[in-house]
């Protein structure tokens, strides 16, 4: 198994890592702390906030839940013990605040992320972004309008082996893509189930719009996505948990697999793109290990088969890392509001809601 120390195919991920280096808290020392706060505690995700606490960046001044019984649970629990909860009208008029992290109950995140972004506050907002892409299209042109960041809660986006895979596609060394596949699926247990069922788009509108978000990000807009789904569980919960899509573009097809019962799925989740002149195959997503081959060596990788282990991944560090940055005007926004609403407008359509 190959080192992860080559240097031509990893430039994005050293840009990646050094926003967390010793640079970023040098400039950290220097820089007033972004001031962030939360909204909501119901999201699965929603713990993410041990994240800015945890940042030299960041500055968290307090939490909004208004379900009581949320509430007391959250006050309990590490990532929100010891800090303010407050109403919503409280937390938007605390002075010098820039950004809000919405992690709502999902029914619940575009009304939340639209009276943020009125109120001119940067946003990161929990997946999938809500039900409704009329009302998700307003929310991206309000805040483009305002010049807001917008940053959804993708939790692969800052994986350094889909950063490694994006190096390899800017420098072209993968040929022409012709195929993507994706699998994105675990257990859920039938206690979260009913919840989950709350949206007809079932178990690909909650966990397949991870990979989704990937497929979008190597071949862009679909021409046409078919959608193929059932219930398979014996668990008469209506939830529909065994979902395919088929993306079609006019040179390639992607497939995006979830299911809500695939036993250690974690260990099967992946991404694998094929192009004229490579393979680039994770698996699996959220402990990465990436399998690679080209025609001809690149850089300082040789033809044919290789492994390669990455860094060990700490999901939102890199999102976190990633808005100081853009908040204070040092990077652009690398996710533009076009590719986040053709990522929504293809989850919908993915999950058999458009």
């Amino acid at each position: 198994m190959t080192a992860f120390n080559r240097r031509d195919a990893l430039q994005s991920l050293a840009l990646l890592v050094a926003s967390t280096s010793l640079s970023s808290l040098r400039a950290a020392d220097q820089k007033p702390k972004i001031k962030v706060g939360q909204i909501g505690v119901g999201h699965a995700h929603a713990s993410k906030l041990s994240v800015y606490r945890e940042s030299r960046d960041y500055e968290v001044v307090g939490i909004v839940e208004p379900n009581a019984d949320l509430r007391r649970k959250a006050q309990e629990t590490a990532p929100y013990k010891g800090l303010p909860f407050m109403t919503q009208e409280q937390l938007l008029n605390v002075p010098g605040l820039q950004a809000v992290l919405v992690e709502t109950h999902v029914r619940d995140l575009l009304k939340t992320a639209e009276v943020c972004i009125a109120a001119g506050k940067h946003v990161h907002l929990d997946k999938p972004a809500g039900d409704s892409l009329a009302h998700y299209e307003r929310i991206l042109k309000d805040a483009e309008r305002q010049k807001l960041l917008v940053q959804m809660g993708y939790m692969f986006r800052y994986n350094p082996a889909v950063v490694m895979l994006r190096a390899a596609l800017q420098q072209g060394w993968l040929g022409d893509v012709f195929e993507v596949h994706t699998v994105m699926s675990k257990v859920v247990p039938a206690s979260d189930r009913k919840n989950l069922a709350e949206f007809s788009g079932g178990i690909m509108f909650e966990l397949g719009c991870h990979v989704i978000d990937l497929v979008i990000g190597v071949l862009g807009q679909p021409t046409k996505i078919t959608a193929f789904s059932q219930h398979a569980s014996p668990i008469a919960d209506g939830l529909t948990d065994n979902m395919l899509a088929v993306f079609s573009y006019p040179r390639a097809i992607a497939s995006v697999k979830s299911s809500a019962q695939e036993v250690d799925g974690f260990e099967r989740r992946q991404l694998t793109v094929c192009g004229t002149e490579g393979t680039f195959h994770i698996q699996p997503l959220d402990n990465p290990t990436v399998r690679l081959t080209y025609s001809k060596p690149r850089g300082e990788w040789k033809a044919g088969y290789q492994e390669v282990r990455v860094p060990k991944y700490s999901r939102y560090v890199g999102d976190a890392a990633d808005m100081v940055a853009i908040i204070r005007g040092e990077n652009a926004c690398e996710f533009s509001y076009g590719h986040d609403l053709t990522v929504q407008r293809s989850v919908l359509q993915a999950s058999g809601m458009s």
